[in-house]
């Protein structure tokens, strides 16, 4: 697993799912987007994770589960903080939220650019 891309991948949709956090604390419309709002960002982080690190199927779905479960699990964490969801939320929807970015890592390395093979 290419640590250096988890890391950037991972730290880009944290702020993303804090970003949706907070501003849901803040806005009714906006919390009632948490749960598809959240696996699209992990998703998308899985998708991105894929696509630049570049590595096989089995290191592009470890670091897609991988970076969409950790910034889930963050974010989540953040509400749990705020009171605007209950604790039991930190474990189902970061569960959910990996398996998003796990379909991110596959759907990643299935359409990431190949090689040109020159003869």
């Amino acid at each position: 697993m290419d640590m250096k891309t988890f890391g950037r991948v991972t730290l880009a949709a944290t702020a993303a799912q804090v970003g949706m956090v907070v501003a849901g604390h803040y806005s009714a419309a906006v919390a009632s987007g948490f749960a598809l709002g959240g696996m699209g960002i992990s998703l998308l982080a899985g998708v991105f994770y894929a696509r630049i690190a570049r590595g096989g199927w089995v290191a592009s779905l470890v670091g897609g589960l991988l970076s969409g479960g950790v910034c889930a699990f963050l974010g989540i964490g953040v509400s749990v903080f705020l009171g605007d969801v209950p604790p039991s939320l930190l474990a189902f929807g970061t569960a959910g939220s990996a398996v998003a970015g796990l379909i991110g890592g596959a759907a990643g390395k299935a359409t990431a650019p190949r090689p040109t093979v020159t003869g």
